[in-house]
């Protein structure tokens, strides 16, 4: 029992402390900064103007930031579309990023786009199998049958889990190969800001990180409906 507790601590830590972290890092460097001349949706558009891709649009959204390959959308959350911050500013120059990684042809962000269409009906499915999995056992009078089908399960679920672990490294190629460059060789933030910076960029790549760890606490909670 007591190391059955202890491994529930452990998960519920690694799913909830990098996202912590995540918005740690980015509220640590949220204050609206007088000396930056535009906020984070005004960068963004100027960003891709700079680089012709005049077609993809730039939006404010309460889902997250991110950059939409399907519409050809950077969508930015309210204070980072409008506010003047360090934080607004790098995570918009991040998220153009990944509309550069897309006009260039980035084959990495092409799998990934291609595995998140599929991730939402794979893990619905997954859910299924899970939810008929005590179901089946009552009417085929097989133990057995839950166990194949709790795993099957897992492994659907899985599935997000893995799509957002191979993404990392295009959240750092869009970090750190494409968002950082633009941002000093334009002059968009100062030397004093370049550790922040970094900061804030790293903690953008790491979302994904924080939601695959979560992905594996969802997997964990399924066992503990089903146990009962």
């Amino acid at each position: 029992m007591a190391i059955a507790i202890l491994l529930v601590a452990v998960i519920a830590a690694l799913a909830y402390l990098p996202q912590m972290w995540v918005r740690n890092v980015i509220a640590a460097h949220a204050a609206e900064r007088p000396d930056i001349p535009g906020t984070g949706g005004e960068l963004a558009r100027h960003l891709l103007d700079e680089m012709k891709l005049f077609h993809v649009k730039v939006e404010q959204t309460d889902k997250g930031d991110h950059y939409d390959p399907d519409t050809k959308t950077v969508r930015l959350l309210p204070q980072h579309m409008n506010g003047r911050s360090l934080s607004a500013i790098v995570i918009a120059a991040h998220e153009v990023g990944h509309a550069i990684q897309d006009a260039t042809g980035y084959a990495p962000l092409a799998a990934r786009t291609r595995m998140a269409r599929q991730a939402a009906a794979v893990e619905k499915f997954g859910s299924v199998i899970m939810l008929a999995a005590p179901v089946v056992m009552i009417l085929a009078k097989a133990p057995f049958l839950m166990l194949v089908q709790m795993m099957a399960g897992v492994l659907v679920l899985g599935f997000t889990v893995l799509m957002h672990a191979v993404t990392l490294p295009v959240e750092f190629d869009a970090s750190f190969s494409r968002a950082l460059p633009v941002l000093r060789a334009g002059g968009y933030i100062e030397d004093k800001d370049l550790k922040s910076a970094r900061r804030i960029l790293r903690a953008a790549a790491f979302t994904y990180v924080a939601a695959a760890a979560m992905s594996i606490l969802d997997v964990m909670r399924w066992f503990r409906v089903l146990r009962f």
